[in-house]
Order: C-alpha cells, then sequence, then structure tokens
C-alpha cells in the first residue's frame, strides 16, 4: 500500500510587522476543488497565548511515537466554517489522537469559504509561537488571502510531507470510538495539577487507572469499580504543556473500558487528546469502522451532503431525516457510515457529530483496510454459506485454508473459530469472516 505524499507549494510563515504577529498557514489536500481555494480564513486571535501553547501540544503529538513506529515529521488537517477552526492530528504510532476545537469567541476574523485540508506545521512557525506572550497580538490566516502569480523569476521553496495510510486510517476510525465514549470525571485546576504530580517516571508497562480516593484523585496500578483504564500511562506527558492554563478537564472512558480521553477547557476552546487502549495499539488496526463500511453508501447521498452542509456544521440525523423524508434507522446506518470515511466527527462536550471531510479521496479511505477486501473476496468467491437466517440469528460456514470456520451472529454478538477472533475476542474489530457473513445477509 502506498503511502500519500502532499507537494506543499509554499511553506507556512510567521512575521511581526509594527507589533503585530502575522500567522499564514500553508495549506494543500488531495481533494482538488478544496485545493484551489487560496484562502479559508483570515482575521486575529482573541486568546494567542492560549491558541499558541495549544498548537504546540498539537505538534508534539503530531511529532512523536509510543510503538515501533519511528516518530516523523507529520501535519495536522484545519477545519474551518460555520464560525470554528478545528485542528487534528495522530501520533505517528495512531495510538494518541488530537484535537483542538476553537469556538467563536476565540476568532475575530472572516470565513471566506469552508472545508478540510492539511496545514504546514515547520520548526520556524513553532519557535515563534513559543515566544508569544499574554498581550501580544496575532492575526491567522488559513491559506494566503491573495492569490499568488508565480512567474519564472520567482522562486517557491517545496515541502514534502508523507501521510502514511495508518494515518489516515485512524482518522476515520478514531470518531466511532469517540461516539462510544461516556463522561466519567470532572476535574478543576487544582485536582488536575495534583493528579498529574502522581503520574509516574520513565516508561511505564503495566496498566494505571485514574481513581479517586477521599475526594482526591490519582493514578494507581489498582482497578476499582470506576477507575478509567489508561494503557501507557507515560503518553500523558504530552499534556504537560498546557496544564498550568487548563481551566479543568474531563475525563470519558469507552463502554468497553479499553479506550479513554481527556477534554482540556480553556474557556474560549478545549483540547481533546483520546488515547488507544495500549501504546503500542494504534486506533488504525482496531478495525472498528468495518462493520459500518459493509453498508454501500450511494455516492449520490454523499455528493449531497456536501452541497447540504458546511465543515464543523452539527450533523442532526433526526433533523436530516424529517427534512429529507429518511426513515431513522436508515438515518442511524448513515451516520456510521459517514463517520467511517471520514465525513463526520464528533463532538465529546457536546454529545453531537460535526460535519468534516477528510482531506484524502473517499475510494481512497474505502480502500485501506486489508480485512475489507479479503471479506469481499470471500463473498465473490462463493466462500460462504449461510446455514440458518432468522430475524436475530445468523449461522454460517466460511472455507478457509483448508479449514471452514464457524461463525454465529445473535443480535450483536460475533463468533468466530479462526484464530484471529480466539485472540482478539473482537477487541480489535471483527474478522474477515464475520464481515463477510455480514456482507452477504
Amino acid at each position: 500500500m502506498t503511502d500519500l505524499q502532499y507537494h506543499y507549494n509554499g511553506v507556512s510563515t510567521y512575521t511581526k510587522v509594527k507589533g503585530v504577529n502575522s500567522l499564514i498557514l500553508a495549506h494543500q489536500t488531495e481533494i482538488e476543488t478544496i485545493n484551489n481555494i487560496p484562502c479559508f480564513f483570515w482575521g486575529s486571535l482573541t486568546d494567542p497565548y492560549i491558541t499558541a501553547k495549544c498548537w504546540s501540544t498539537i505538534a508534539k503529538v503530531v511529532r512523536s511515537s509510543f510503538g515501533p513506529i519511528p516518530p516523523s515529521l507529520r501535519d495536522p488537517i484545519v477545519s474551518a466554517g460555520t464560525e470554528r477552526i478545528r485542528f487534528e492530528g495522530f501520533s505517528s504510532c495512531n495510538g494518541v489522537y488530537v484535537r483542538l476545537d476553537m469556538k467563536p469567541e476565540s476568532i475575530d476574523g472572516e470565513f471566506i469559504a469552508n472545508g478540510t485540508t492539511n496545514v504546514d506545521f515547520n520548526d520556524p512557525m513553532l519557535n515563534a509561537l513559543n515566544s508569544i506572550q499574554k498581550n501580544e497580538k496575532v492575526t491567522l490566516a488559513v491559506g494566503h488571502r491573495e492569490l499568488q502569480v508565480i512567474t519564472s523569476k520567482t522562486t517557491v521553496k517545496e515541502k514534502k510531507v508523507t501521510l502514511p495510510m495508518r494515518w489516515i486510517k485512524g482518522l476515520t476510525s478514531v470518531q466511532l470510538y469517540l461516539a462510544d465514549m461516556n463522561l466519567r470525571f470532572e476535574l478543576n485546576k487544582v485536582q488536575t495539577i495534583q493528579l498529574f504530580q502522581t503520574l509516574p517516571k520513565g516508561n511505564v508497562k503495566s496498566d494505571f487507572f485514574i481513581t479517586k480516593r477521599t475526594g482526591k484523585f490519582m493514578f494507581s496500578t489498582l482497578p476499582t469499580a470506576d477507575g478509567v483504564r489508561i494503557g501507557g500511562i507515560h503518553r500523558l506527558r504530552l499534556l504537560e504543556g498546557i496544564l498550568p492554563i487548563v481551566d479543568k478537564i474531563h475525563v470519558y472512558v469507552s463502554l468497553d473500558q479499553e479506550s479513554c480521553a481527556i477534554v482540556c477547557e480553556f474557556g474560549k476552546m478545549q483540547l481533546l487528546m483520546a488515547f488507544s487502549p495500549d501504546a503500542y495499539r494504534g486506533f488504525s488496526g482496531e478495525g472498528k469502522a468495518l462493520e459500518h463500511m459493509t453498508d454501500n453508501l450511494p455516492l449520490e447521498w454523499v455528493y449531497g451532503l456536501n452541497s447540504l452542509l458546511k465543515a464543523n456544521e452539527t450533523f442532526d440525523p433526526t433533523l436530516l431525516s424529517i427534512e429529507n423524508d429518511i426513515d431513522f434507522g436508515t438515518m442511524g446506518q448513515l451516520t456510521s457510515s459517514l463517520s467511517s470515511i471520514g465525513l463526520l466527527g464528533y463532538d465529546l462536550s457536546a454529545g453531537n457529530h460535526f460535519y468534516r471531510q477528510l482531506p484524502f479521496k473517499t475510494d481512497r479511505i474505502l480502500s485501506l483496510n486489508p480485512r475489507l477486501k479479503n471479506a469481499k473476496k470471500l463473498v465473490d468467491n462463493a466462500d460462504v454459506l449461510i446455514l440458518k437466517k432468522e430475524e436475530n440469528y445468523i449461522e454460517a460456514n466460511v472455507r478457509g485454508t483448508g479449514v471452514q470456520h464457524k461463525v454465529v451472529i445473535h443480535n450483536e454478538d460475533h463468533r468466530c473459530t479462526c484464530d484471529w477472533f480466539t485472540a482478539y475476542q473482537g477487541k480489535r474489530g471483527i474478522c474477515k469472516h464475520i464481515l463477510a457473513v455480514k456482507m452477504l445477509t
């Protein structure tokens, strides 16, 4: 599988003229209609100091790695529209997801267009951001305000950034994990600082839990009924740069108690950081999006939503069902399908989806998962034999290499006799045999 390589026609710049700092973010996307937009937003930051600290944290995440994948240069993506700007990205190992949600009150300017694109986070720009003080003025441009004319006498420095397929896969699947999380703890500023004072040193391999004892939060190796498991707890050090300025944090945990997320509140903006179950496991390999990719989403629906919705607009399935005369059950499947191909994000604090299109072609996203391709091959080769099919129960045999695998689907419970299911018990998504049966039925 070939990784995606971006070619920036320019680089992001940070300049200071007459006491006003100007940040221009160069952008690049795989989608031509968006790539041709010279500028998405131009205006000023109402709280540049906190914004700069959050951007530095995002840069720290996208340049880090906690697994066998070496850290390398990765640029975040930005969604601009509906009076909001969102920055999001992944660590190189795909185990940490970060997103900065800039609310309308954090920016003062003009949204010239809406869309999602990759932006250049280079070293000189980040070094300059670290020097921003609380009383400084900063203007922000996502793209160039004016279309630049490049002549034979003009030289433009081109920057190349490689985005591996696992990075793109992670962006499509993490939204499904976030939508599966519930709020467990809320900590104020003092409680947050006290909690992180108990953060163990070094790379700890054992599991830790955020627990509350006698009104005090702490990290502990002992699981409790309401504790939140943190796999690879050393990854939490990515948050240390913003702890002194945070107002409060919210701790979320998934229904299976495997993954978790921390939302840091700053008043005008919030920074979310989600963690995969363990440091060696990335969101891209979990396979949670597979079930929703079995439904063939008509392309006309995708195009229709592109014309109906703007970037960062709240996705209200009930309202869309009523306005467009779509059955509620169909809309539920549509929501899951759209989320699995990156057209929806999930806001933990608001508890709803928002619209955003990833800066990658839809067919690229659909072709990323080998389990999906192998399941389609099983169906095409007639290797699936349905033995029993009732309203809430399916039983089938699926041909393997020299063996027949037994698949049983009862309501939401899936079981298979293959080695993959035996090893992971559904914790890393369904196997290709279950997927093939679901596709066929």
